[in-house]
């Protein structure tokens, strides 16, 4: 088996925390980075050893994903468009709220799947958001059935995460977050924002990274794929 793979992901503020990105890929030797609400006109085609692999085109809080070109080949890229809440009817800062790749890694000879999501706000239902989720892992099986999996990004779900869990686990997916919070916008409202689900993949450890202009905490994902 090839080396494990190192996913970053990271939900930049409203694009407040781009500025860190060439950092934190070359700290943590970043293979897949993704990205939630980012200014999608506003960013790079490369960030240093990393490549653009597509980015969302209508959500004025966008959706990005880059990938180490020198160890994948992009096979190809879907934007999905989940049920929205009331708050993207109202307020529109989101439709596009998935954004996978398709990656074929030349290290161990295998595709594999990764996902950059962003579920609808704490002002809708963790209800609607099961729904999302529900759906984007639907989308993640179509774009490739039977891949080894990764879908990570801010879930918006800091509550009642057992219930979640048990859903995920009837549907074949594996909920895991990291070993600290990842939102610290206020000094008592902390909780695990930013999550990862798998499969058929091993999921060897999630990090939280340390705070910078964003919110949101980045998290490392150390992830493997099973031969």
């Amino acid at each position: 088996m090839g080396r494990e793979l190192n996913i970053v992901s990271y939900n930049l503020r409203k694009h407040h925390a781009s500025g860190e990105l060439r950092d934190l890929s070359r700290l943590y030797d970043v293979d897949v980075m993704c990205l939630q609400e980012c200014d999608t006109s506003d960013i790079p085609e490369r960030i240093d050893h990393l490549v653009l692999a597509d980015s969302t085109k209508t959500n004025r809080l966008g959706l990005a994903v880059y990938y180490r070109d020198d160890r994948f080949d992009l096979e190809a890229t879907r934007v999905f468009a989940l049920r929205k809440s009331m708050h993207d009817r109202v307020m529109a800062p989101a439709h596009e709220r998935l954004l996978a790749a398709r990656l074929f890694d030349k290290e161990i000879d295998k595709e594999i799947l990764v996902g950059s999501f962003h579920a609808a706000p704490l002002t809708a239902s963790n209800s609607l958001r099961r729904k999302q989720i529900a759906a984007a892992h639907s989308a993640l099986r179509v774009m490739g059935p039977g891949l080894p999996t990764v879908m990570v990004g801010d879930y918006n779900y800091p509550w009642f995460r057992a219930n979640l869990s048990e859903r995920m686990e009837e549907s074949g997916y594996l909920l895991s977050f990291s070993d600290k919070p990842t939102y610290a916008r206020y000094k008592y409202f902390k909780g695990h924002f930013d999550f990862v689900t798998s499969a058929h993949t091993r999921i060897d450890s999630i990090d939280t990274l340390p705070q910078g202009e964003s919110d949101h905490l980045p998290i490392l994902v150390k992830a493997g794929v099973e031969d």
